[in-house]
């Protein structure tokens, strides 16, 4: 099932405490779990458990790095 959070509930998926790794991006919520990238919670200056649209959409790669990762959920207000 498909869950909603907001940006503020997001933070919480930080990969400590129990709960998974995630991030938005354009309103999806990705499951970060299996990503090498962000093995220690940070990928260059960008943390698990925030929407990182604006950082990916000026990142030298584009959205396809995501496809690989389960959409969990959305980004609700």
């Amino acid at each position: 099932m498909a869950i909603k959070l907001t940006k503020a509930q997001l933070e919480e998926y930080n990969g400590t405490g129990g709960k998974p790794p995630y991030i938005a991006y354009q309103g999806k919520i990705y499951d970060m779990s299996q990503s090498a990238v962000f093995k220690d919670g940070k990928h260059f200056n960008h943390d698990l458990g925030f929407d990182l649209t604006d950082d990916i959409l000026n990142s030298p790669h584009d959205e396809e790095v995501l496809e690989k990762f389960p959409v969990v959920g959305e980004l609700v207000d």
